[in-house]
């Protein structure tokens, strides 16, 4: 009998113990990830990122702006994790960080989340709404989450770009085999002479390319010339021309001698149109089918649109809001910011690849700035200058990501238990749906509206993460495991917030915590402290 209560002791002194390993430094990454990120340094990365911020002082200069200062590396650690995997770092993860040494610690950071499937799966969802839109599209020949675990898949290989866009416009074969033909599949529409013949249509793909890969709304022409930029009608007509011989049969994607036919309306009569493209004609060549040809050109390296198509996005993915509003319309613009043309020509001149890409942008001193303005400086520097970190408000996917992770003192990733996985994407896709997808115009300018305030002041997914647990989430074993109410408190934040308590909110919620001998009352204190934290506005902004 006394050994089989020593056993039990030892069982539950050995449980304790991991839990207590919660709030202390934790597992270290794979070797593999360990190697990518032991040499993260770049000189002519480095040159790259100090010509782009010597455009942006000199811009300063000229406006008489005075920049933020540099922020710290945990909020700039807060700023990647919700770029490249849609959370807030967890608890492990910031244990991890400030144990690195501080020179480069952010570029090993950077490495690390770049080499995590998570960022891959979540860089391939944000650059598939502006390929696909997020609806599930036709039934059978559209398979959208197939699409998405392909162009994760071709990121995780760090794939160069311009081979992925040219699978994506020129691909042919079955949409299951050959998942890049699900971008043509995706705007699939009963063919008007054969009603129960669906076909991709040109129209819609026409936009697609032009918003995605070359930074254009020339759809804006499709039914007229446009009345304020330079786009005809015939110019987006020939854009789609290049779709029109593309069909769909048993064999999935494939291209036939047919004409592309668009009626007159003034005459009513069927007029032939040929492919042609709006702008560098020059650029296009004779060889091979429609699609390939299309194919080429837009990802011609003397096309410089496609460059900063691809800038302004991944600018948007890291800032929460591009460099050129809208993010797919440059061409709108009066003037494009130099910042523009020097990553797009880096991106080019290194093989088009969208890991160095990030890690440029990340590099800047402009993506490291502080989100307040100088005590100096009397007023906030104009719409614009990106002298200060823009204030944003997180994307519905980017709140629950936060929710989750900061109920957890472990990383959420593919290493975690496969029930904890499958609860996160369950508990994710609902709340979404319940707060509201902001689909394909996702990094447009967004109110906080009272039914979203409301979910996240009373809705279960935040309760049911805070509250009391056998299980034991975060607030549970910060409760039971943090050596003092002073840890307790700064352990809560860093979680939350991904930041310690100021000296005034140490000494408040320290004073809730104090005198809490009564493990259920601490438990419950400490749930009021992570509701707290959650329904701040800091937590709803990326700053």
């Amino acid at each position: 009998m006394w050994i089989r209560n020593l056993v039990f002791l030892l069982l539950c002194l050995a449980g304790l113990s991991a839990l207590a390993a919660s709030l202390a430094p934790v597992r270290k990454p794979p070797a593999d990830q360990q190697l990518l990120a032991a040499d993260p340094s770049d000189a002519e990365l480095s040159e790259v990122a100090a010509r782009v911020d010597q455009a942006f002082r000199e811009g300063w200069r000229l406006q008489g702006v005075a920049a933020a200062v540099r922020a710290d590396d945990l909020t700039i650690a807060r700023r990647l994790s919700l770029a490249l995997v849609g959370m807030v770092p967890s608890l492990e993860e910031l244990r991890q960080l400030e144990a690195e040494p501080a020179e480069a610690r952010l570029d090993r950071w950077l490495a690390r989340l770049l080499a995590d499937r998570r960022s891959h799966d979540y860089l391939a969802e944000r650059l598939a709404r502006a390929l696909v839109g997020v609806q599930d599209g036709p039934f059978i020949i559209y398979r959208r989450r197939r699409f998405v675990s392909w162009l994760a898949d071709q990121l995780a290989i760090n794939r160069p770009y311009d081979e992925i866009v040219q699978d994506l416009i020129a691909d042919s074969g079955l949409w299951t085999d050959h998942p890049a033909t699900n971008f043509l599949t995706a705007t699939g529409k009963p063919d008007p002479k054969k009603p129960d013949q669906i076909e991709p249509d040109p129209v819609e793909l026409a936009a697609r390319v032009s918003r995605a890969f070359l930074g254009v709304r020339l759809d804006c022409a499709e039914c007229h010339d446009h009345p304020f930029e330079d786009w005809k009608q015939a110019d987006f007509q020939g854009l789609a021309a290049f779709f029109g011989p593309t069909r769909q049969g048993l064999t999935g994607i494939h291209d036939t001698d047919a004409a592309y036919l668009v009626e007159n309306r003034t005459t009513g009569d069927e007029e032939t149109i040929a492919p042609r493209v709006p702008f560098q004609s020059e650029l296009l060549s004779a060889d091979g089918n429609a699609r390939r040809r299309l194919a080429a050109w837009v990802t011609h390296r003397d096309n410089r649109a496609f460059g900063r198509a691809i800038v302004n996005r991944i600018w948007a993915q890291l800032f929460g809001r591009p460099l050129v509003e809208p993010v797919d319309d440059l061409h709108a613009a009066d003037e494009l910011p130099a910042a523009i043309d020097l990553l797009a020509d880096d991106f080019v001149r290194h093989g088009y690849d969208l890991r160095r890409l990030i890690r440029a942008i990340a590099a800047t001193e402009v993506f490291r700035l502080d989100s307040r303005t100088a005590v100096e400086q009397a007023a906030a520097p104009p719409e614009g200058a990106w002298a200060v970190f823009p204030l944003t408000r997180l994307r519905p996917e980017q709140v629950i990501g936060g929710v989750l992770q900061a109920a957890s003192l472990h990383t959420i990733d593919y290493q975690s238990h496969i029930l904890v996985r499958i609860a996160r994407a369950a508990g994710q896709n609902d709340f979404i749906k319940r707060y509201g997808d902001l689909g394909e115009e996702e990094f447009a300018a967004q109110g906080e509206t009272i039914p979203q305030r409301l979910l996240m002041m009373n809705g279960g997914q935040v309760q049911d993460r805070i509250k009391q647990s056998i299980v034991g989430n975060a607030a549970t074993q910060i409760a039971s495991l943090a050596p003092s109410d002073a840890k307790a408190v700064e352990t809560a934040y860093l979680c939350v917030l991904t930041r310690r308590p100021t000296p005034e909110e140490a000494r408040h919620f320290e004073l809730m915590l104090a005198d809490t001998a009564d493990q259920r009352t601490r438990a419950q204190r400490m749930e009021d402290l992570s509701w707290c934290l959650l329904n701040s506005t800091e937590f709803s902004w990326n700053h």
